[in-house]
């Protein structure tokens, strides 16, 4: 098996079309096909059944897929270590973090590093707070940004913490709040537990829910005309006036906040260009 059978495989079990794996390996789709029977007769089993809407893996097929996905991705892992080791001012940088800390913290965060470390390479992922801690615990991803600590990590710095404000542009009583449109969105696990003791605190009825939305963002921009009330963090909110804006305390006079931290493990530091990236957050003033 040479590198570019093992693609062949990966392509095709992502597309389930041989033309359209041989267009994106730059293959004929006779070469491709001599190829896959080939590889098939080296493992002696069929990897494909043909069908009119496509091609479908086999058993055996999905072992293979499932084994490329693994080999390209040592085989990436291993030539960046050798760059980085190589270059220890380049290489690429797996970073998984909250889509909050994405759209609203990480761009600027990445100019600033890439400023002083032009040649480095990214790849983000992202996802809520306890995938970030699961991508970090299984090497997924060199470094991550959560705003919810999920513990379990000795590996943990504090980047900054921000109030949760209960923000609306109308005026109101606080007494009618049950009453009033609330806006919510897809939030962690967590921070929703702390939200909803909070309301039972304050209420014995439920809220009225006039609107449900998928992400933070687009339920900031319904707040801001005016469709209804929504709990949200201080941090995204320079362009609400701050009379909208009342940061939201527990039973003990505590004011909610939401902290945001960077995680990695030991073994993230044996990479130069991790290491390099680890300090220069740490010297940020968020």
């Amino acid at each position: 098996m040479e590198n570019r059978d093992w693609q062949i495989i990966q392509v095709l079990s992502a597309e389930k079309n041989i033309t359209k794996a041989a267009q994106i390996l730059y293959m004929s789709q006779p070469a491709l096909t001599s190829r896959l029977r080939q590889i098939e007769q080296e493992f002696e089993v069929k990897i494909v059944n043909r069908t009119t809407k496509g091609v479908q893996l086999t058993p055996e097929g999905e072992i293979l897929a499932q084994a490329a996905e693994e080999f390209i991705q040592n085989m990436a892992q291993i030539k960046d270590k050798l760059r980085q080791h190589a270059h220890t001012n380049s290489g690429t940088l797996v970073i998984a973090a909250s889509n909050y800390f994405t759209l609203y913290t990480l761009p600027w965060v990445l100019k600033l590093f890439k400023e002083k470390y032009p040649e480095v390479r990214y790849n983000v992922l992202t996802g809520w707070s306890k995938d970030i801690f699961s991508m970090i615990y299984s090497q997924a991803a060199h470094v991550g940004f959560s705003s919810v600590d999920y513990g379990g990590f000795k590996n943990i710095h504090f980047l900054y913490e921000e109030p949760i404000c209960l923000t609306y542009t109308h005026q109101y009583e606080f007494t009618d709040l049950p009453k009033l449109p609330r806006i919510v969105y897809q939030s962690d696990y967590l921070l929703q537990s702390r939200l909803d003791k909070w309301w039972r605190e304050n209420f014995n009825v439920p809220p009225y829910i006039s609107m449900r939305v998928d992400k933070l963002a687009n339920c900031k921009e319904m707040v801001k005309h005016g469709l209804g009330y929504a709990f949200l963090p201080q941090r995204i909110m320079n362009d609400i006036p701050d009379e909208c804006k009342v940061p939201i305390t527990d039973s003990h006079g505590e004011i909610i906040s939401r902290r945001t931290c960077m995680i990695y493990n030991d073994h993230a530091l044996s990479l130069p260009i991790v290491k390099l990236f680890i300090e220069f957050i740490k010297d940020i003033k968020f």
